[in-house]
């Protein structure tokens, strides 16, 4: 059986040589295990809970695109946080997704230990799954703090990963058109 996070944070706080009856560590415990199941809470997030039935009839069949989606997610390696913002884009088939639903899609993914690639792919394959579309693009941008606060501390590297399905991965111009967009 295993602990309550908060039991495991107040033996890493004491492993580390702190007090945890120091004034201002006396709730870091339970205020850290709090945090920590927030920022993860994607686990707790289905595709279909998020999406709540939010895809419309439409006769667009013309790109829809969502630029610079706050994301904040945990590296599964150091658990520590990365920063940035996501492009989605897709082209639709008969149905459109509710707009603030792809910035859901991206907080569900990112609320879980992960690694950029990684998300990428998992939110281009979910947009794809509810919409039937023709083709998605995903492009993230994002800050490491596991690269900026330890490791070889270089404060302004970015990282960019991009997944292109369908019409996006087999069509040049319809690639250039997402990426020139969202510029």
């Amino acid at each position: 059986m295993s602990k309550p996070i908060d039991q495991l944070y107040a033996d890493i706080i004491t492993g580390l040589g702190e007090d945890l009856n120091r004034d201002g560590l006396r709730d870091t415990p339970q205020r850290a295990a709090k945090a920590m199941q927030f920022l993860t809470r994607g686990y707790h997030q289905s595709l279909e809970d998020v999406v709540n039935g939010a895809i419309f009839e439409s006769d667009n069949s013309e790109m829809v695109i969502v630029k610079d989606i706050e994301l904040y997610s945990m590296c599964e390696h150091h658990m520590l946080p990365f920063i940035g913002k996501a492009h989605v884009g897709y082209i639709p088939t008969g149905k459109v997704i509710g707009l603030s639903k792809i910035a859901r899609i991206v907080d569900m993914f990112g609320r879980r230990l992960q690694i950029q690639e990684n998300l990428t792919k998992q939110i281009a394959e979910a947009i794809m799954q509810v919409t039937g579309a023709l083709g998605v693009g995903v492009i993230i941008e994002a800050k490491h703090m596991c690269m900026m606060m330890r490791g070889v501390e270089k404060q302004n590297s970015v990282m960019t990963t991009s997944v292109m399905l369908g019409a996006f991965r087999n069509k040049q111009e319809t690639r250039n058109e997402f990426l020139k967009l969202i510029k």
